[in-house]
């Protein structure tokens, strides 16, 4: 990478992982606060409140990202940080929970991750620009795993979870200057097939059931994962742990659940035993919620548990986008990713307000039961999918061509050792191949791309 686009990838995944923050960070102390609040004694509404954020970023993301396409990635985004600033700092000013629900949907009304991306991949060579998509998906890593760390800890050091939201609201502000000073403004915005959902490929998309199995993954894992925050805070508690202690566990266990991950992924990765660290990683997450079932009346039953489900849940964020990009055809890549990450937050949604419903009507235990089908569930439907192809994805920038001449080099890509699918876009200037990990004749395409035919 250049200085310039090192500096872009830092700062736009600074701004994505901000907005990552405002779903994580309250999710360790939110349900002990929202308690308190009148109305909140309704776990319902608890719930709601809590997901308000993924259902109004799952609507509104993909549209703001076609908006951005229209009247500019920095203008989309400012809006945006300015949405969810207005939101948090009304979550923190709330004096029941209804005024939370309303902050909380505002903050997801900011949806710009469509747009960072877009941003991301104008401001981006095609050579580095996997690079740059990495950097963003690291730093969602990191955001949650700090995230969960330091919400107690900052519960105490800012006065509670209005203390919290109010932070996120001066961050969101300060990002602001980030995107005006910080980075750069693209000399070309255009549409970028590989990182960017087409309304065109929604069909395609849509009808392809090795990537609604993946949907369904993402959707069943924030599901999951939100519903198991309305109950576990209330667990720690009542086992004798206070709110401003907690941090001590979710230290562990994230740090003990990445260290496990690491092995799970060497294997799936090296070994080619993808399909069978995927499905063991399913089957780890519901016996995890079966251990919060059954061990919940002790600190260290509960710790093992969350231990058990966050190595889990490592292995498989790292894995479902992966997936999506060696399943997903090239052409629909980026129509595949929006949609992936629209179920994702409309899975954080859904959990939670289904955990605050069971609470309510049926009991806590009965958010874990809920887990559990999810889980076997997604591990029924997840053991009819094939091994993925052991490939990566190749982009290269083209010198300028007309249709005639792209569809020419495309079809001599194509007879390539070693290549499985191309896309080239003329438009664009962009060629993206699919090619096998061993066996890829790298040099020939090279040759091909610079010469253009």
């Amino acid at each position: 990478m250049t200085a310039a686009e090192r500096r872009a990838s830092l700062g736009l995944a600074s701004i994505y992982g901000l907005r990552m923050l405002g779903l994580f960070i309250i999710l360790p102390v939110f349900a002990l606060y929202a308690e308190q609040l009148p109305g909140g004694e309704s776990h319902l509404l608890m719930g709601i409140a809590l997901g308000a954020y993924g259902l109004t970023q799952a609507i509104l993301q993909l549209p703001a990202g076609w908006m951005s396409d229209r009247y500019g990635r920095k203008p989309v985004i400012y809006g945006g940080l300015l949405v969810f600033a207005l939101g948090s700092f009304i979550a923190a000013s709330a004096d029941n929970i209804y005024w939370v629900i309303v902050g909380r949907a505002i903050q997801g009304a900011g949806a710009i991750n469509a747009a960072v991306m877009a941003l991301t991949a104008d401001l981006t060579r095609e050579e580095v620009r996997t690079k740059a998509m990495a950097l963003i998906g690291m730093t969602i890593g990191v955001t949650f795993s700090l995230s969960l760390i330091l919400s107690p800890l900052l519960h105490g050091l800012l006065g509670g979870v209005p203390g919290i939201f109010a932070m996120t609201g001066v961050l969101a502000l300060l990002a602001l200057l980030m995107v005006r000073f910080m980075i750069p403004d693209p000399a070309i915005t255009r549409f970028h097939s590989d990182t960017e959902a087409s309304s065109k490929r929604f069909g395609e998309v849509l009808r392809n059931k090795d990537l609604l199995r993946l949907d369904f993954g993402i959707f069943t894992v924030h599901a999951v994962l939100m519903s198991v925050f309305m109950q576990v805070p209330f667990l720690l508690q009542a086992d004798g742990l206070e709110v401003a202690q907690h941090w001590k566990i979710y230290l562990l266990v994230m740090f003990a659940g990445f260290v496990l991950m690491l092995p799970l992924i060497f294997i799936s990765e090296k070994k080619g035993k993808v399909k069978q660290v995927f499905v063991l990683a399913i089957a780890m997450a519901a016996i995890a919620q079966i251990m919060l079932l059954f061990a919940q009346h002790s600190l260290w039953g509960i710790t093992a548990a969350l231990l058990v489900f966050f190595t889990a849940f490592n292995v498989l964020e790292a894995k479902l986008p992966s997936l999506i990009s060696i399943i997903a055809p090239l052409e629909a890549r980026g129509t595949a990713m929006g949609v992936y990450s629209s179920v994702q937050f409309l899975g954080a949604f859904f959990g939670a307000s289904v955990g605050g419903a069971l609470m309510q009507f049926v009991g806590g235990n009965a958010v874990f039961v809920f887990g559990i089908v999810l889980l076997l569930l997604w591990l029924a439907v997840a053991s009819g999918m094939q091994s993925p192809a052991a490939v990566r994805t190749r982009l290269y920038h083209l010198a300028e061509m007309d249709d005639a001449a792209a569809v020419e080099l495309r079809q001599r890509l194509a007879q390539l050792s070693g290549v499985r699918e191309v896309m080239v876009v003329a438009a664009e200037r962009m060629a993206c191949l699919k090619v096998d990990r061993h066996g890829f004749d790298e040099a020939a395409v090279e040759q091909l791309v610079m010469k253009g035919v």
